[in-house]
C-alpha cells in the first residue's frame, strides 16, 4: 500500500503508514539490548555523579544530591542524545549508530522523529543546544540562545558549590522543560483528535511506556523543582524585606527618646 502511493518509499513499522522515512532500515540491535544499554549508561552517569558529589560535598543532603543527579542526567540526555537527533534528523531512517537505533525504537511511539517534523526538530534543538545556527537557519526566524542541556550542567555545578543564582536558574530551566513537554503532548494530541493523524503504533505499551511515561518525568520532577525554587526565592525575598524594615522601625522607636532628652535638657 505504501509503495503504491509513494514509489520507492520503503516499508516501515511506523504510524501513519503513509509517512515517508527516507532510506529506512530495521535496527540491528534487539530491543532488550538497546534498553539495557540505555539504562546502563544512565546508571553509570548517576554513579559517577554520586562519586564526584560525595568527594566534593560529603555532607550534602540526600534531596540535594538527587537534584544534582537529575540535572546531570538531564544535561547528558539533552546535550548528547537529543543533540544527536538535532544534528542527524535527516538521516535517522538508515542509521545503525547506538543513538540512531534508540531514536528509531522510541519513534515507534512518535514517528515525527523520523520525518524531520518542524516542531519536534525545533523543540529538541532548543532543548539540546539552541544556538546551533547552521541547523536552524532555515527553520526559525531568529537565532535561539536557550540551551537546556548546558544549563542543566551549570545548575548541577551551582548546587554543589552553593551558588546564590542556583534557584533562579533552576526555576527557569524547570519551567522551560514543563512548557516544552506540554507543547509536545499538545501538538501530537491535536493532530490525533482534530486531524485523525496518529503518530504512535496501536500497541498500548508504546503509547503508555514510551510516549507518555518517558516524557511525563519531565513534567513531574521539574514541577517539584520549580515549586522548590519558587518557595526558596519567596522566603529569601521575605527575609530581605524584613531586614530592610527592621532598621526603619528601630529608628522610629529611638526618635521620640532622643527628642525627649533634648526637651528635658
Amino acid at each position: 500500500m505504501v509503495s503504491s502511493i509513494f514509489k520507492g518509499a520503503p516499508l516501515h513499522p511506523y504510524s501513519p503508514a503513509t509517512a515517508i522515512i527516507a532510506g529506512y532500515a530495521d535496527n540491528e540491535m534487539s530491543v532488550p539490548l538497546l534498553l539495557v544499554i540505555f539504562a546502563g549508561v544512565c546508571a553509570g552517569i548517576i554513579a559517577f555523579t554520586l562519586a564526584v558529589v560525595s568527594y566534593v560535598q560529603p555532607q550534602m543532603r540526600g534531596s540535594e544530591k538527587a537534584t544534582v543527579f537529575w540535572f546531570t542526567l538531564c544535561g547528558c540526555i539533552h546535550f548528547f542524545f537529543e543533540g544527536y537527533f538535532a544534528v542527524n534528523h535527516a538521516s535517522m531512517g538508515p542509521s545503525q549508530s547506538l543513538f540512531g537505533q534508540l531514536w528509531k525504537e522510541y519513534a515507534l511511539s512518535d514517528s515525527r522523529y523520523l520525518t524531520s517534523d518542524p516542531f519536534v526538530l525545533c523543540m529538541e534543538s532548543i532543548t539540546a543546544v539552541g544556538s546551533i545556527q547552521s541547523l536552524l537557519r532555515n527553520l526559525c526566524s531568529q537565532n535561539l540562545q536557550i540551551c537546556w542541556g548546558p544549563l542543566s550542567f551549570v545548575i548541577a555545578g551551582m548546587i554543589v558549590s552553593g551558588h546564590p543564582a542556583r534557584h533562579p536558574l533552576q526555576l527557569v530551566v524547570s519551567l522551560g522543560q514543563i512548557y516544552g513537554d506540554i507543547l509536545y503532548y499538545g501538538t501530537s494530541m491535536f493532530d490525533h483528535y482534530f486531524k485523525a493523524i496518529t503518530y504512535c503504533r496501536p500497541e498500548a505499551y508504546y503509547f503508555w511506556g514510551y510516549y507518555f511515561l518517558m516524557n511525563f518525568f519531565w513534567i513531574v520532577i521539574p514541577g517539584i523543582l520549580f515549586w522548590n525554587s519558587f518557595s526558596a526565592m519567596s522566603r529569601a525575598m521575605k527575609a530581605v524585606s524584613a531586614g530592610l524594615k527592621a532598621p526603619v522601625q528601630n529608628g522610629n522607636a529611638r526618635g521620640p527618646a532622643v527628642g525627649a532628652s533634648k526637651k528635658h535638657a
